[in-house]
């Protein structure tokens, strides 16, 4: 799958608020401090001018954006929706806002017909949190297809990044081949990720 155009095309900050069109969607879910952003922008190759937000204090981002992609998939051209949820589980922030999180997420997840697929990433240093499973839990309760990045892969030696794959995959309850071990900082995991993206887009 080719990359052709990426733009901000909006967001929603609250439950049952409609999304900025009626394209496929693929949703991206995370801790607030699991490089998120910074995974979304290298895997749109966003080097230089980033799209998704980068930002210093863990859990800014109260809602859920939305961005356009125009790729070529085999000889057509297919358009879609990349859709940055907010950050959960980051404990300094205000008890309202936490409060919120939950709801807006689970509303759009649970009641948006064009959503194809998440994404849900977790910390490749730590095993999946209370906030992590409680979300897997919730996908599955849905029938959610979902695939599991396992993020700042590049902070561990080659053999500790086998273990944590292994591990997470049973922690998970999920498959290897659904895990996949990402670095927004080398690229590694970039083309596995997107051939997943096509999959979803595809169905085959």
């Amino acid at each position: 799958m080719k990359l052709k155009s990426v733009e901000f095309a909006g967001a929603i900050g609250r439950p049952g608020q409609a999304p900025p069109g009626t394209l496929p969607q693929i949703a991206f879910a995370g801790r607030s401090n699991v490089g998120k952003s910074s995974l979304i922008n290298r895997l749109l190759e966003r080097h230089r001018k980033q799209i998704a937000r980068v930002s210093a204090s863990p859990g800014k981002t109260q809602e859920i954006n939305f961005y356009k992609i125009r790729a070529e998939v085999g000889d057509a051209d297919d358009d879609f929706f990349l859709v940055d949820l907010p950050g959960y589980g980051f404990a300094k922030a205000p008890e309202s806002v936490r409060a919120a999180w939950r709801p807006l997420i689970e509303s759009y997840i649970g009641n948006s017909r064009e959503l194809i697929g998440v994404v849900q990433l977790i910390d490749a240093r730590h095993e999946p949190t209370k906030e992590d499973l409680k979300m897997v839990e919730y996908l599955a309760s849905i029938e959610m297809p979902t695939l599991f990045v396992l993020t700042k892969i590049d902070k561990l030696k080659p053999a500790e990044k086998i273990k944590r794959v292994n591990e997470n995959a049973h922690l998970l309850g999920v498959e290897q081949d659904q895990v996949v071990a990402f670095s927004s900082t080398s690229g590694e995991g970039r083309d596995e990720l997107m051939e997943s993206l096509r999959h979803l887009l595809t169905g085959d």
